[in-house]
């Protein structure tokens, strides 16, 4: 029996090969991550949609890339290589937004780090083309390849750098999710078309000598970007502006004497097609092979989850979604999810709880609005920002229904929502009764939402609501709690150093964490990924919207200034907070009031008037030793310990997905 369940995974050695009866894969599939037959990883969606259309698929999951044996132990592939640097850029997975070197890897056997190379997509390709020769076919795609498609800014090399599609030397580019991209590749390349001639396929891009003038939009150059920032700005605004898989245009960028041709994106899967794609035979897994090293950290995020939508029309500035997924979002049937939902109950280590049913978001169960459905995304307007749109179709009923027939299954005790909830969007759904239940049921105590900052100033560069449109939310949910005799929380998600925050906005961040009785676990550091224009305001110092400047933190120091302010209670941050109220002139937060953020530093000479008269807000004298009266604030106050530990999951949020 263990036998049978080891050929139910894809080959991943000539023994399988021959355990299926094969002589030849059609294609060979290197990833950058373990293999994990499960549809959140990317490699085992692709590669089952081919399975299903009859192509059979070889997986190489974390090759040796210093020499080729690996790449060639299932042999040649007849019509070609597929490549994924894995289900996240290779460069965010290894380093943190301070450039330093992480230990561990989520996504390879035991969580060990260091298993793939640095950009992996080029060292793959590179051995594949030592391995097999220049004439075998290459596709690259995943998150590695669809972000950095165009020339890009590389936050670790601090320059511009080319379409990953000229280093790479691969043949074909596909950007966004890939299901239809590949198999109709795959069918031209079965049906003996040149490789060089697959050149019209939606959501992907190819190299060319020449292009259309009359039906392309030609954007600064790779040069061009690289000479002016101002080009650079304006190319990124022309890419996000044409991600419209019903009206938007073809995209060429000139690199040397050559040019990129970007295909307009793929429209995305309709609920059918969705359901279809999570209906394949995934083992649901990480291969056995693991299993001596402790398998893959990985699958425990997402084994009793379901994945319940794609795409996101929020457009968060910082999050790369709107370039990869797009913002048109597309649900899988209820009939769909129930049925995976009843499958997991059956699983031997189900406990009785789903620990998530979203998506990118959760609480997005269709397109913003009708007009979507045929002519896609406003280009120059968004959704939720500045305030929701009077076309959005805002509703929970959908994803509400789903919950409650979820809810309803034998043997499940308890459906979570750990992805995120934009709160901007629930707080103006008129009818309350999703908010009700997601309180009353699919809350464990807590409940991690993003309001990223509370400065309206940085709000405007994130593209996320004014600040009070949080505060509003967080009121109703306390009061919503209090009605339903429950005591929950809030724990927000924090950003420091985005671009436009200045030392000022970072202290007012602190003062309303200190008035709230805020202590966040979760704070990062502004990590600029490729494809997402926050990136881009980091390296320019424009928005490319307005195209008026911005101000960017961008030394060490100040980052670390800004980081510590939101942990200000941390001791090891004294020093840093203390030299940044005093910069600003804000030494009124620096006393024995409990409106203040730290006490004066040892040593400090104090008047004896200043002494003899400490006392808190409240006017209750102060013993010599000095206090912090208990704030009263609602949100719950995280240990030093947890605060210590930040964001445990190392992994940029607007890259986790």
């Amino acid at each position: 029996m263990k036998n049978m369940k080891k050929v139910d995974f894809l080959p991943v050695s000539k023994e399988d090969m021959d355990k299926r009866g094969w002589k030849q894969l059609d294609f060979l599939y290197i990833v950058g991550d373990a293999y994990v037959d499960h549809p959140s990883f990317g490699h085992a969606i692709i590669s089952r949609v081919l399975e299903s259309h009859g192509y059979k698929v070889g997986i190489v999951a974390l090759p040796d890339w210093h020499k080729i044996d690996d790449f060639v132990r299932m042999g040649r592939p007849k019509l070609g290589v597929l490549v994924s640097a894995g289900n996240i850029d290779s460069m965010v997975n290894h380093y943190t937004a301070a450039k330093k070197r992480r230990h561990d890897d989520m996504y390879a056997p035991g969580g060990k780090g260091g298993m793939r190379p640095d950009r992996a997509t080029l060292v793959y390709c590179n051995r594949i083309k030592e391995a097999f020769g220049s004439d075998m076919p290459i596709l690259i795609g995943g998150v590695e390849s669809s972000l950095r498609r165009f020339a890009h800014y590389d936050y670790w090399d601090d320059k511009i750098r080319r379409s990953i599609l000229f280093d790479s030397r691969a043949s074909i580019l596909m950007y966004g999710m890939g299901e239809k991209q590949i198999v109709r590749i795959a069918d031209k390349l079965r049906d003996g078309v040149p490789v060089n001639e697959i050149t019209d396929i939606p959501g992907t891009c190819y190299i060319s000598s020449e292009y259309d003038e009359q039906n392309s939009v030609l954007i600064p150059s790779y040069e061009e970007c690289i000479e002016s920032k101002s080009k650079y700005a304006v190319s990124c605004r022309l890419q996000y502006y044409e991600q419209n898989p019903y009206i938007g245009k073809t995209l060429v960028q000139k690199h040397g004497d050559k040019y990129l041709i970007q295909n307009p994106p793929m429209p995305p899967l309709e609920t059918d097609e969705l359901d279809e794609v999570y209906a394949l035979p995934y083992m649901k897994n990480y291969h056995p092979m693991y299993e001596k090293d402790g398998g893959i950290p990985a699958i425990q995020e997402v084994k009793f989850s379901l994945a319940a939508n794609r795409g996101c029309f929020g457009s968060c500035n910082f999050c790369a979604l709107a370039f990869h997924q797009g913002r048109i979002v597309t649900s899988r049937s209820d009939e769909s999810l129930i049925k995976e939902a009843e499958e997991m109950t059956k699983m031997s280590d189900f406990k009785g709880y789903i620990h998530d049913v979203g998506g990118p978001t959760a609480n997005f169960r269709g397109p913003a609005c009708k007009k979507q459905l045929t002519l896609g995304a406003c280009k120059n307007k968004q959704c939720l920002f500045p305030e929701p749109c009077k076309n959005m179709d805002i509703s929970h009923k959908k994803y509400l229904n789903l919950l409650r027939k979820l809810r309803a299954i034998k043997g499940v005790k308890k459906v979570f929502i750990r992805s995120g909830i934009r709160f901007d969007y629930l707080i103006n759904d008129k009818d309350d009764t999703f908010f009700y239940e997601l309180c009353k049921y699919h809350v464990s105590g807590q409940l991690k939402v993003a309001p990223e900052h509370i400065s309206d100033n940085v709000l405007k560069y994130m593209g996320k609501p004014e600040n009070s449109v949080f505060n509003k939310f967080s009121d109703k949910f306390y009061k919503i709690n209090e009605k339903i005799g429950k005591k929950q929380y809030l724990v927000p998600y924090l950003m420091s150093s985005h671009p436009g925050s200045t030392i000022r906005d970072a202290v007012r961040l602190a003062e309303y964490l200190h008035e709230h009785n805020i202590n966040p676990q979760q704070v990062q550091d502004f990590y600029p990924t490729p494809g997402t224009i926050s990136t881009c305001m980091f390296y320019t110092g424009i928005d490319p919207f307005t195209m008026k400047k911005v101000y960017v933190p961008k030394t060490p120091h100040e980052k670390s200034v800004q980081r510590a302010l939101l942990q200000y209670r941390n001791p090891e941050n004294y020093k840093l907070v203390y030299e940044a109220l005093t910069k600003i002139g804000r030494t009124d937060l620096i006393g024995y009031q409990n409106r203040c953020l730290i006490r004066p530093p040892k040593g400090d000479i104090l008047s004896n008037n200043q002494k003899k008269n400490r006392r808190n807000d409240n006017g209750k004298a102060i013993n010599g030793k000095g206090s912090f009266g208990k704030n009263k604030g609602r949100t719950q106050d995280r240990s030093r310990k947890s605060e210590k530990r930040g964001n445990k999951s190392g992994v940029s949020r607007n890259h986790r997905r």
